[in-house]
């Protein structure tokens, strides 16, 4: 008998571990796939994106974050930029809100060979002009011109210009110096890049004038990242240089030490900085020639030659932008077709190439890690908030680059979908490399494995799929495969061809409605209490268009389509969609979870601690009613996805319905486009908590208008008993959207992230040329 129950015991024993190690290897095995990049083939191909193989896309505008810049598709990039500081102001370089510029954006950009950006200052108006010249084994030369004027009357502050060029590890850089005090060119050598000079030419006066008198400094300094860069310069400025032009006052300025760098720091890499201090007008050049493009160089572009080509290409953009969007033969005035063409060269101004690491973390694992390295050449949404790359948003920005230049928006897809792992998940926010992870607020900067985004790569897709090649969709198939099935596998609802967000946030009591940031539309209200029982009608949606996207991609490369498709159908079904969202006591299409009507956020202050001061109020949530599982009654954008993504039949009985709540002024029609949340509605404009604003709460954001545009065209050009109304309607909110973003670009200088449905001021953050920039395809009428 003992010995049988010591046999039980050591049974036991071995089960219990054999238990436990069967946990430690499932959260092994889980944080091992988290940071596993996907096995298929890469979607972008080894050693395309380098100088041979993509010469016109080598070299680019790929920092968006900072003001003026340059650098390769490399992950190890030589970077160049431009600082500048009006004396007795602050140090201008990366983009920050707080700086308050009155203007600044693209004007004209190609996206390839050149571009010409306005900034304003205060007074100080900066031109920021460049040329790209290929040639060469290593992505061919190219020249800058900065153009520096004043406004307005009255003595004007010294200027000084930083033009400097950095690396992160990577390569080395030798300064020559003229005199031995300017810095007149900065020899280097790089994996990427080989040889290379960067001159900086003499200051001249505007117009062509002669040369103009200028002080000079320069640092060469050691940077532990180029995050740092800012810092560095700020932390080696003194008020001892001196300014003497001939016969006038001697002034004293803020000039570089010729020596520097951050104590306690150790360097990463190098930096070299040539300060050029003087009174507007100027004009100021700096050419990068590579050393493989010497023997093939006709003359070095700068000067007459460097206007000529600026004038040349500035010609050929324009006739390119006519060709591809006709704004002119549609009647656009020249200051409309200006306003168009500034929102899509800031959208390609904002291109930015990013290398690193995401952090990461998965739901059964305590402690976050980073992800395996990665590159990614993204547009952003906003140079100043948020200089890197959001899932959901590249979809949109893909169908306006999409029709620019097709291959380059192929490229960015591609580069999105090799962020994926291996269950097919791909982090909704990416935060690659030093600089990008210093822009964001430390909350963001972790990505769950739970959290998805609307797969709108899927929408973008479907637009380039007739022209695209098939090898590169036979790349892509694998990984888009891999995507929808993690969609429908970890988003998955309650019920069959049901679907709920997961990650909403975890706790209530702070919030008046819990956010639901992986369905982009962050504080749009659902079901007060999140539960498994949710039902998020966009997301059903979202998968309706991702299985009809995959079921065409799948019958375009003779893979079977039936599965995509017949989910396509099912999804499509208005009938079971009427089953499972139509909410008859609403009288529209709504979400479905546990829910109360009645809930508000009160002041409550915290039980005090004995010994301590009394702690402040805080805003809690406040239940009057239970919820219950129901319909949530949040009319607004959600309630419009069968109809945005064109799920409803042209003779459904809900299009009415639909079409009235989107024309009811007291609901979302306003005279600037569709507010996102009914001004009815119980939360419309309320806060989400204490220190929360109102989002998606009224405002008006372009990228459902434009999505209702795309709808109601559509439903306007088959027959319907609708068709006259939605032609009607599309007509009206076309005009009102159009006309209030250009109206807010010219009082302004800026597209806006939002705009606010009382009066259509721009909200939030600016400049916003992500799929606010998707303007330009409304006004040439192109879905």
């Amino acid at each position: 008998r003992r010995r049988s129950s010591s046999v039980a015991a050591a049974a036991a024993a071995l089960a219990l571990c054999l238990a436990v190690a069967a946990t430690e290897w499932g959260r092994w095995s889980e944080a091992s796939r988290l940071v596993t990049p996907h096995p298929a083939a890469p979607a972008v191909p080894p050693g395309s994106t380098g100088p041979l193989a993509s010469p016109t896309y080598f070299w680019g505008t790929y920092r968006p974050h900072v003001y003026f810049g340059m650098k390769t598709r490399s992950p190890r990039a030589v970077v160049t930029g431009l600082m500048w500081l009006q004396h007795g102001g602050s140090l201008r370089h990366t983009c920050e809100r707080s700086d308050g510029l009155a203007r600044y954006g693209w004007l004209m950009h190609d996206g390839e060979n050149f571009g010409v950006q306005e900034i304003r200052d205060e007074r100080l108006l900066l031109r920021t002009e460049f040329v790209k010249q290929p040639g060469g084994d290593h992505g061919g030369d190219w020249s800058w011109r900065v153009t520096a004027k004043m406004e307005g009357k009255g003595p004007a502050p010294l200027l000084s210009l930083f033009f400097y060029v950095a690396t992160d590890g990577q390569g080395t850089l030798r300064p020559v110096l003229h005199n031995g005090t300017r810095l007149a060119a900065v020899e280097g050598t790089s994996e990427e890049l080989g040889d290379f000079t960067l001159t900086f030419l003499p200051p001249t006066g505007e117009g062509g004038e002669g040369p103009k008198y200028a002080s000079y400094n320069f640092l060469a300094a050691g940077v532990p990242g180029l995050h740092r860069l800012t810092d560095v310069v700020r932390h080696s400025l003194r008020e001892s240089s001196v300014f003497s032009p001939p016969g006038q006052p001697r002034r004293r300025y803020l000039g570089l030490s010729s020596t520097g760098g951050l104590p306690g720091e150790p360097p990463r890499g190098q930096l070299l900085l040539h300060q050029v201090t003087l009174e507007a007008p100027a004009v100021l050049e700096v050419v990068l020639e590579s050393g493989s493009t010497a023997e093939a160089r006709r003359g070095r572009l700068a000067g007459q030659a460097l206007s000529a080509a600026l004038a040349r290409h500035t010609a050929a953009f324009e006739r390119r932008f006519e060709d591809t969007f006709g704004l002119g033969a549609r009647g656009a005035s020249p200051t409309q077709q200006r306003f168009a063409q500034a929102a899509l060269s800031e959208l390609l101004g904002g291109l930015g190439f990013f290398h690193g690491r995401s952090l990461l973390r998965s739901e059964r694992q305590e402690e976050p890690v980073p992800g395996a390295e990665a590159a990614l050449l993204t547009a952003v949404p906003s140079r100043s908030c948020f200089p890197r790359g959001f899932l959901w948003d590249e979809g949109f920005h893909l169908l306006l680059l999409g029709r620019w230049a097709p291959a380059l928006a192929r490229d960015v897809l591609a580069h999105w979908l090799d962020l994926m792992n291996a269950d097919g998940w791909i982090p909704r926010e990416q935060i690659l490399g030093d600089e990008a992870r210093a822009r964001v607020p430390p909350e963001f900067v972790l990505q769950h494995s739970e959290t998805a985004n609307p797969p709108t790569l899927l929408l973008a897709l479907e637009q380039l799929l007739p022209d695209a090649p098939l090898p590169y969709l036979r790349r892509l198939f694998p990984r888009l495969r891999a995507w929808f099935s993690w969609l429908n596998r970890t988003q998955a609802g309650p019920e069959p061809f049901t679907f709920r967000w997961r990650g909403r946030d975890t706790d209530p009591e702070r919030f008046l409605n819990p956010k639901t940031l992986a369905s982009g539309l962050d504080d749009y209200p659902r079901a007060s209490h999140p539960s498994a029982q949710e039902r998020h009608l966009d997301l059903r949606c979202w998968m309706a268009l991702g299985a009809r996207v995959l079921a065409a991609l799948a019958e375009r490369l003779g893979e079977p389509p039936t599965p995509y498709r017949a989910m396509a159908l099912t999804l499509s079904d208005n009938s079971l969609l009427d089953q499972l969202h139509w909410a008859p006591e609403l009288g529209t299409f709504a979400d479905f979870g546990n829910h109360s009507t009645a809930v508000a956020l009160r002041w409550h202050r915290p039980a005090p601690v004995p010994g301590r001061a009394p702690p402040a109020p805080q805003l809690r949530r406040e239940v009057r009613e239970a919820p219950r599982p129901r319909f949530v009654g949040a009319l607004g954008y959600v309630s419009l996805f069968p109809l945005l993504l064109q799920l409803l039949q042209a003779d459904s009985p809900r299009l009415p319905a639909l079409l009235g709540a989107m024309r009811n002024e007291g609901q979302l029609w306003t005279p600037f486009g569709l507010r996102s949340l009914a001004r009815d509605s119980p939360w419309y404009l309320r806060r989400n908590t204490e220190h929360d604003p109102p989002y998606w709460r009224g405002s008006i954001w372009i990228n459902i208008n434009f999505l209702a545009l795309r709808a109601l065209r559509g439903y306007a050009q088959v027959p319907g008993p609708y068709r006259e109304q939605a032609a009607e309607m599309y007509r009206e909110l076309r005009h009102n959207l159009v006309t209030n973003m250009f109206r807010q670009y010219e009082a302004t200088g800026f597209l806006w992230e939002h705009y606010r449905d009382s009066d259509g001021a721009g909200q939030g953050c600016h400049p916003f040329a992500g799929w606010s920039a998707l303007v330009v395809l409304a006004m040439a009428e192109d879905y």
